[in-house]
């Protein structure tokens, strides 16, 4: 490993649980919320056109975020309190959802929301990676992405519990819980792992700032592989427009919780055995395949031919997350030299979040204009060509490609 590569050992193994936990504890917020969202946003007269606009806007911001984010982190000693405001202010906002009385009221909300997961992505991802050595990549995210999808199990599994009882906003209240227990964690749980001052600038001056795009060159395997990542992502809109198609079919709108339960569980089943396995084969290849599996759920979710077919495809989706999320990381983290990868996750962030801001607004005019399937078939085939274009992208320098 070169200077500055990561101490292992139980400090690092703090960070990973860390990391896992505050991930877990977001996810079971953020879930609680995400998945009632859409039948609480028709309650308010809201359709496909505003749940795209709203989430096209939080999605746009959350893209700057990300890539300034990035920058930051290459520059910053300490990278744990953007991490932590991150979480923070996420995790803030969410039981305001509450007291909302206008679907143009939830704009701000997830604006704030999106903007603060933007905040954190890149610092958090390039500590998770100073934390391990090159050879665990995978399997790191893996682990923290694993977390992730099981608050993703409890938030809807809770939402599902109380919907009846209490209702849709009281799901918004009881998400302030495990999103103040997700802040404590990563206050007290994450240590730091930055560059000193020193060993990023030898010669004892303080230099100013470079822009945004200066520095060490990206290599041209990373402005591959973002290409492919960024035609993919303009297919690949809200999740929630898939709970409208379900319910569009029949799935009653008190399931949708269920939905993401059953999407999720196969998402952290999958996600730390894909990324492990990444470590030792084709990382290319596994993305390549979570990229076809897209395609045939969405594929699927556009015919859709009976809610049977739903009901697996979106037990089928959750494959798709486990081989790209953690895998697609290494594969950026490993392309690029130590001392710019948050420059390059930012960018990477930056550019698939405008892809997918795009996304829903071209799937809810699409939608608007040519009905449900349309959207769908579009989205199903971005996703065949970007899974092509994974294979052909240039291999890594070593015995994996």
């Amino acid at each position: 490993m070169s200077a500055g590569s990561p101490e292992h050992g139980p400090s690092a193994a703090r960070n990973l649980y860390a990391f896992g936990i505050t991930s877990f504890l977001n996810d079971t917020a953020s879930e609680m919320a995400y998945w009632v969202l859409p039948a609480f946003l028709a309650s308010l007269g809201a359709g496909p056109a505003q749940l795209g606009l709203i989430e096209g806007i939080a999605e746009s911001v959350a893209s700057f975020a990300k890539l300034f984010s990035g920058y930051l982190t290459d520059h910053i000693e300490r990278r744990k309190p953007l991490v932590v405001a991150g979480y923070f202010v996420a995790n803030a906002v969410k039981p305001i959802l509450a007291v909302v009385t206008s679907w143009w009221q939830i704009l701000p909300i997830r604006f704030v929301d999106r903007l603060a997961k933007g905040v954190r992505g890149a610092p958090r991802d390039v500590m998770v990676a100073e934390s391990v050595g090159e050879n665990r990549l995978g399997s790191a995210y893996g682990l923290i992405q694993s977390m992730d999808s099981a608050g993703a199990i409890a938030g809807p599994l809770t939402a599902l519990a109380m919907l009846a009882r209490y209702g849709t906003r009281g799901v918004f209240w009881a998400a302030a819980v495990p999103g103040a227990l997700c802040v404590l964690v990563a206050v007290f749980g994450i240590r730091e792992t930055g560059r000193r001052a020193g060993t990023r600038n030898q010669g004892g001056t303080q230099k100013a700032m470079p822009s945004l795009f200066a520095g060490p060159k990206l290599s041209g395997r990373f402005y591959f592989v973002l290409v492919a990542v960024a035609l993919f992502s303009l297919g690949n809109s809200s999740d929630m427009f898939l709970v409208l198609r379900a319910e569009n079919v029949g799935i009653p709108v008190s399931l949708a919780p269920l939905l993401g339960l059953v999407f999720n569980l196969i998402y952290t089943l999958g996600s730390w055995p894909a990324g492990w396995f990444s470590d030792r084969f084709s990382r290319r290849w596994i993305a390549a395949t979570g990229y076809a599996i897209f395609g045939a759920v969405y594929f699927v979710f556009g015919r859709a031919p009976s809610m049977l077919a739903i009901w697996l495809s979106m037990a089928i989706y959750g494959l798709y997350y486990a081989l790209t999320q953690p895998v697609l990381k290494a594969l950026v983290v490993e392309a690029v030299s130590q001392d710019v990868r948050g420059r390059a996750l930012g960018i990477y962030f930056f550019v698939t979040s405008v892809a997918t801001l795009a996304a829903s607004l071209i799937t809810g005019e699409l939608w608007k204009l040519y009905g449900a399937s349309v959207p769908f078939y579009f989205s199903a085939g971005l996703a065949a060509i970007s899974a092509v274009l994974l294979l052909v992208a240039p291999a890594q320098k070593s015995n994996r490609t």
